[in-house]
């Protein structure tokens, strides 16, 4: 069934069964995105040709301009979506048509995104996900809806209530308007947790990004840093100043850098941060400042929440909620592919939220099992072990390439530091088991604590090296359908790791148990 259009709505029908293309605003969009990614051989052309008192540099540059405004339009006018009562599907490719269909019904999440150029047209991109966790293609992407098209269509495809039809865009079913769903606020973000920004050390990221996009316009554009008054006098500084003198001056200049571009980076991704829950049974988040971000999870797909506390956030008491879904990417860097419900908060705020999303406190609160001293042995037999290896490599650069003494003598400093780590992973090693869930807590540098439900669990490894067996430890891995998919206790005792497995899913493990 096709719908009439709205006077705000500029949708395109294409030739028959319903396919359409994509707001004609998207035309202003696609050349500049196309563009975007043809910067580097333009900055190279232009400046490469200027060096080299190239006269036809601004007719290479108009060249290469006007490929990137063909591919935006090529982009736009071969790209067809339509909307069935059963499937999403998506039409794209010149030389080689390609149709990208979704069923309705392995939709788990819809996220709606809008970054700057977008906001400016009044548009948006719908990402429609299937739940295939940290795979190219999931799904499929409609990008350049109107913004309101793009909400309706986020409200239908997860929210199951009969909602308005969608301008420009099949309905299912041909209805009246639904009540709105209530919604419940859970949480939002309070201006004074930017304070913890500085400790996520997602600058560090971004110095990174810097540093490669720098590089490689200067090998591309041949240009001496040297000859760069500020870099030039900067190295002559350092160069005048002792050794180790230079190299905390840099590292002090490294972790200002940081703190300031991890502050900026958590207000621009989680300004205007809220967590709510609607009475159609889905968790609504929506965050950022200048990309907006709006992601839906179904309830019915949570199979618990992991709390994630970084070790420079940790010391700060702060935390941050990650969801354990299906159908939701993760190991995205901040993002975590749609996953966190909650951004870096103090630690308090982080266990109540998680406590009120998956409906039940006790999780948060119970008293883990520890895994003994056995387990805490392996963890400084490990530290040890690394930090003499490492020492024992510069000693032989010390030895044999003339590499200064106090290299060494710092490298010294690695024992004592791996003893504290080694003394925290083991503080963090524990583990729970209730009626309901599962819950296990490791980790370091980044401690985490997975709240599980035992009844999403779907399968058990216990693995067992060389070194476990001698000591009588195994690890238990807890196998399910969402999130990272695997959860482990580790380093529990044999008898343990088997009690725990019996009684979190009766019955799973008993046919692989000896008599």
């Amino acid at each position: 069934m096709t719908t009439a259009l709205g006077p705000a709505e500029e949708a395109v029908v294409d030739a028959g069964d319903g396919w359409r293309r994509l707001s004609p605003r998207m035309l202003a969009v696609h050349p500049v995105m196309e563009l975007r990614r043809l910067i580097f051989p333009l900055v190279a052309v232009l400046i490469g040709l200027r060096n080299n008192d190239g006269g036809d540099g601004g007719w290479w540059a108009l060249g290469i301009g006007g490929i990137g405004i063909a591919l935006g339009f090529l982009r736009y006018f071969t790209t067809s979506f339509r909307i069935t009562p059963v499937y999403v599907q998506v039409r794209r490719g010149l030389f080689r048509r390609r149709t990208l269909t979704v069923p309705r019904d392995r939709i788990r999440t819809v996220d709606v995104t809008s970054n700057v150029l977008h906001r400016i047209f009044g548009l948006a991109r719908v990402t429609v996900g299937t739940g295939q966790t940290d795979k190219k293609n999931d799904g499929v992407k409609l990008d350049g809806l109107s913004a309101a098209a793009a909400e309706n269509l986020h409200r239908e495809l997860l929210h199951r209530p009969a909602v308005e039809p969608i301008p420009g865009v099949d309905s299912p079913t041909r209805s009246q308007p639904a009540e709105a769903a209530s919604e419940t606020l859970l949480a939002a973000l309070d201006p004074a947790w930017i304070r913890y920004g500085p400790f996520t050390l997602s600058g560090l990221v971004t110095i990174g990004v810097l540093f490669g996009i720098g590089s490689r316009l200067v090998n591309e554009s041949h240009i001496d840093l040297a000859k760069i008054s500020f870099v030039h006098d900067s190295i002559d500084y350092l160069r005048d100043r002792p050794l180790p003198v230079a190299i905390l001056l840099v590292a002090a200049a490294v972790v200002v850098f940081t703190a300031i571009a991890s502050t900026v980076g958590y207000v621009l991704t989680f300004w205007n941060f809220r967590l709510s829950r609607h009475s159609s049974g889905t968790l609504h988040v929506r965050r950022g400042l200048l990309t907006t971000r709006n992601t839906t999870i179904e309830e019915r797909r949570l199979r618990g929440v992991e709390l994630s506390e970084p070790l420079l956030l940790r010391a700060v008491r702060g935390a941050r909620v990650l969801a354990i879904a299906t159908g939701l990417r993760v190991g995205r860097g901040a993002d975590r592919g749609g996953s966190v419900l909650l951004p870096p908060a103090p630690r308090a705020v982080a266990a109540d939220v998680a406590g009120t999303v998956i409906g039940d406190a006790g999780p948060l609160a119970v008293a883990l099992t520890r895994h003994g001293p056995r387990a805490g042995l392996r963890r400084f037999t490990r530290a040890v072990t690394v930090s003499t290896i490492l020492i024992l490599i510069v000693l032989a650069f010390v030895l044999l390439a003339s590499a200064p003494w106090w290299a060494f003598w710092t490298a010294l400093t690695l024992l004592p530091i791996g003893a504290l780590l080694a003394l925290d992973r083991a503080g963090s090693l524990g583990h729970a088991l209730t009626a309901d869930w599962l819950v296990s807590r490791h980790g370091s540098l980044v401690r985490r604590r997975y709240e599980l439900r035992t009844d999403a669990v779907i399968g058990w490894n216990m693995t067992t090296s060389l070194f476990q067996r001698r000591v009588g430890l195994t690890t238990l891995v807890a196998t399910t359908a969402g999130g990272r998919q695997r959860y482990s206790i580790l380093d529990v005792p044999d008898a343990e790791a088997i009690r725990v497995a019996r009684t979190a899913v009766p019955g799973l493990l008993e046919q692989f148990l000896a008599d």
